[in-house]
């Protein structure tokens, strides 16, 4: 079921042949503290007169899944002073807040993050087919809805608890000498520290060896090293508190809605939280158009919802690919910082607490039990070969899919018919429950070859065409 919480890395079977042939098929109709002196690569921990041990300084920016999980592998390495920085301690980031069963049992997280064990999904395609999938399910098995607030807060709270310092501060820009590269020169970050009870931060900065980006899809510390654009969706959601009997419907049940009126390339979703649901949409190529779409995600969940009041509303940058470089010196990114969001899912939660605790094992070898900094060359050949190595084929796969199925009203309707099948749910919720996919039988992917052509046949001749939209301004941001 999943890893102990310091196992090695176990190599994700993925599977591609289901995936590619249908893609294939498809795409005939569619898209320290001091300054050190000595070489990089060899330093031996220093003691001063008093014996105070001096070590090397490692500051994690951002509190989230993917900063809590870097940090508390760098705190748990006694010889690394390890500093993470979160602005914002309560923290509602706008998120679907779902996470695979994996997660639970890798991460060592109790079961009390999780608000609503989701085991039915209910697919509603453009002209209102519905597909309730969920049937393959074990009695054990189940998608977890989280409230981001309070698992980010759990993680965070553990890597304290190993040694991370915690500053609550806003990291405002980062000083990157010249030779960051080919010497020890340190970083110098600054930032606005809060203290409870105002709202005004207090100017201060702080010397730190190396720096990991954990810090979101618009990373102060990605713009600081210059890790290049990269196209982002804009997510938004808002929580609405329904009547409990309505809430019953939503006890083990999220919602999918596909269709142009609610995202020309993404989804319209109903999440259950806690004590409400999360109703939300995203888009990239027509974000100026996202209230419209929110609007019309209200109004297909239609009377489900109804009666509701809206308790918060979010929005939020979804990034839709890796950053051109995630590797900068002794400076990396983890986490939406990277750019580790799945197309066609739009999820990033479980990669960024991956990642975090990747980049953070690596780095932790590299330094030797804090004896020395490591080299750019050495965090990319570590880090990012074995996260691209792992996940890379997800990535890709995904994107295909998206573009695939996405993109109009026919492939839409085909993409919901399609998930009536069983093998195809089965292979699905194992690709995100257990992220990777087991039980792959050539014929059945053969089968699933004619149902594809026959489901983007049926799906193109009755659907409705596409609404058409223009933003020229805007398109002009993407890339």
């Amino acid at each position: 079921l999943s890893q102990p919480i310091f196992n090695k890395e176990s190599k994700m079977k993925f599977t591609l042949a289901t995936l590619s042939t249908l893609a294939t098929a498809a795409s005939a109709f569619t898209p320290s503290s001091f300054v050190q002196t000595t070489p990089v690569a060899h330093r031996a921990v220093a003691e001063s007169s008093t014996g105070l041990c001096m070590k090397y300084k490692v500051a994690v920016v951002g509190g989230g899944p993917s900063g809590a999980c870097a940090a508390e592998i760098f705190a748990q390495e006694k010889n690394i002073d390890t500093v993470m920085f979160e602005r914002k301690l309560d923290n509602a980031k706008p998120c679907g807040g779902a996470i695979p069963l994996c997660m639970v049992g890798e991460f060592d997280m109790p079961e009390t993050v999780v608000d609503r064990k989701v085991r039915k999904m209910n697919l509603i395609s453009p002209t209102g087919v519905e597909v309730n999938i969920g049937d393959t399910l074990q009695p054990d098995e189940y998608i977890g809805m989280c409230r981001r607030e309070i698992m980010d807060k759990f993680l965070r709270d553990r890597a304290i608890e190993y040694g991370a310092e915690c500053v609550n501060g806003l990291v405002t820009s980062i000083d990157i000498p010249a030779d960051h590269k080919s010497s020890e020169s340190q970083y110098t970050i600054n930032y606005q520290a809060y203290v409870e009870g105002s709202s005004a931060g207090v100017a201060k900065s702080m010397n730190v060896d190396l720096i990991v980006g954990a810090d979101g899809a618009n990373s102060r510390v990605a713009k600081a090293m210059d890790a290049g654009a990269y196209n982002f969706a804009i997510a938004f959601q808002e929580r609405i508190k329904i009547p409990d009997e309505k809430m019953e419907f939503y006890e083990e049940m999220a919602e999918m809605y596909v269709g142009d009126d609610v995202s020309p390339d993404f989804y319209g979703w109903v999440f259950p939280k806690y004590d409400h649901v999360g109703v939300g949409t995203g888009t990239v190529v027509n974000r100026p158009a996202i209230k419209q779409y929110q609007k019309a995600i209200r109004d297909r969940a239609g009377d489900k919802i109804a009666g509701g009041k809206i308790i918060k509303v979010e929005a939020h940058p979804i990034p839709e690919h890796y950053r051109p470089r995630r590797v900068q010196g002794r400076i990396a990114l983890v986490g939406d910082a990277a750019g580790y969001v799945t197309k066609c899912s739009g999820e990033g939660i479980y990669f960024a607490a991956k990642s975090g605790r990747m980049a953070a094992e690596e780095i932790v070898a590299l330094m030797k039990n804090g004896s020395r900094l490591p080299t750019q060359a050495e965090i990319e050949e570590t880090y990012l070969k074995k996260y691209d190595g792992l996940y890379g084929p997800t990535y890709t796969v995904l994107d295909i899919l998206q573009k695939v199925f996405y993109t109009n009203n026919g492939a839409r309707e085909a993409f919901v018919e399609l998930c009536n099948s069983k093998y195809v749910q089965q292979v699905t919720f194992d690709s995100y429950l257990y992220k990777r996919v087991q039980g792959n039988n050539p014929l059945d992917d053969l089968k699933l070859l004619g149902e594809t052509i026959g489901c983007l046949v049926k799906g193109y001749s009755t659907a409705k065409p596409d609404a058409e939209f223009s933003n020229p301004v805007e398109s002009l941001k993407r890339i």
